[in-house]
């Protein structure tokens, strides 16, 4: 069985350096290697990742190894991976399978290497691996402890299999932790999507019309971010709540239809299927620029835009500029997908130790806890041991509750 395949190994010293660089900033992670180096929790576990392969989810991956583990992994998008981490893996001893720029077939070929480890723990970005297992590979689930999973987007997927009834061992929702969703989604997309466009087009954003299309948290933070550049901010949305807690931010609230005519840049952040199609192309003017945060490349339709194109022009990297049969020209960032590691190199290194640091603990408990099949919440103690963590490694005290405001907390007669 073959123990990795990646583009080029000779590639793994520039690799190496990426995955230090990324490592001094992680204190988080580094707080729960020397915490549990000696008791190797993971000896005996084999675990199958599949995550985006960058210096930070390198610094996880080597972790886990260091921890006891046999790992194997493979790349959650073809524009995410950087081969030269890739490489670097490979010679630490992870099991790696990706390149970037790889197809869809290359995809799923490089998940099913991975299962052929015969994985106990998954560790998810988007419920592929998850997904494939049920279809094509049941007879691994008798030996997986469990999962953890990153996204919205797999999350998503996740509780659909369970309300279908097909979901067939635990699955930690880490998405939904407090420490997740409340710095990687807001803090860490805010900026690492801007980081993504800025980079690839080298444009100003300040004076333009920024759509922001879903007001969760990661669009809470992509808005409020290209607000504070000096952007004018519109948000589309499909839930009231959310569509005022928009105008009540400050922002103004529209269909996408009448969205589509004022925008200079849209970002899509829904986890959804076709938010911007052939509705609203026609309706866009000239120069327009499109990037998606969401997991999948479906936000924004790419083959109703290829119709309706005389054709399609490259004339920067990572942007497609379809030219309408109008003369209009509208550009597509990274191909659809996921703008911020397409284009960019993902979250901040500080935000990725809090989700990483989230995702070993899952793990952890996965494999030493008997859990009922279907999807599962983060421990509350474990959400709030990382933060604990973060917060001392960067030297910051908050206060305890007295014994007597505890006592007091949980009485109802005073």
């Amino acid at each position: 069985m073959e123990k990795y395949r990646v583009a080029d190994i000779k590639q793994a010293p520039h690799g190496a350096k990426k995955i230090e660089w990324a490592r001094q900033y992680m204190p988080s992670l580094q707080f729960l290697e020397n915490k549990y180096s000696a008791s190797q929790p993971f000896r005996g576990a084999t675990i199958a990742a599949c995550l985006h392969l960058e210096a930070k989810t390198a610094c996880l991956l080597l972790t886990l190894k260091r921890l006891g583990a046999t790992v194997a992994a493979c790349g959650s998008n073809p524009l995410s991976t950087q081969d030269d981490v890739c490489a670097a893996l490979a010679e630490g001893g992870v099991n790696v399978f990706s390149r970037r720029g790889m197809s869809t077939e290359e995809y799923f070929g490089y998940v099913r290497d991975v299962l052929e480890f015969r994985p106990n723990v998954i560790v998810d970005d988007g419920a592929d691996v998850v997904a494939l297992i049920h279809k094509e590979r049941q007879d691994l689930i008798a030996g997986i402890a469990g999962g953890s999973e990153e996204t919205t987007s797999g999350v998503k997927r996740l509780k659909a299999m369970q309300a279908d009834g097909v979901l067939k061992f635990p699955v930690i929702s880490v998405n939904d932790a407090l420490s997740k969703y409340l710095f990687d989604n807001r803090y860490g997309t805010g900026q690492s999507v801007w980081d993504g466009v800025m980079r690839t087009t080298n444009m100003v954003v300040a004076g333009r019309v920024v759509v922001v299309v879903g007001y969760g948290w990661c669009g809470k933070g992509v808005a409020r971010r290209a607000a504070g550049m000096g952007a004018r901010v519109v948000v589309t949305e499909i839930d009231p709540h959310r569509a005022c807690e928009a105008l009540m931010d400050g922002f103004d609230v529209m269909t996408m239809e009448e969205a589509a005519r004022v925008g200079d840049i849209f970002l899509t952040l829904t986890g959804n299927i076709r938010v911007i199609d052939g509705r609203h192309f026609p309706l866009m003017k000239n120069g327009v620029i499109m990037g998606n945060a969401g997991h999948f490349d479906v936000e924004i339709c790419k083959p109703d835009l290829a119709a309706l194109a005389d054709r399609v022009e490259h004339l920067r990297d990572n942007i497609e500029t379809y030219v309408m049969k109008d003369g209009r020209r509208l550009n597509l960032l990274g191909e659809g997908r996921l703008v911020n590691l397409a284009c960019a190199d993902g979250h901040p290194i500080e935000i990725m130790d809090l989700s990483f640091s989230l995702q070993l603990e899952a793990a952890l408990h996965v494999y030493t806890h008997k859990m009922s099949p279907g999807v599962h919440p983060v421990p509350e103690e474990t959400d709030r041991a990382v933060m604990d963590s973060k917060l001392a490694a960067l030297g910051v005290r908050i206060d305890q509750l007295t014994p007597e405001q505890k006592e007091y907390m949980k009485s109802w007669k005073d």
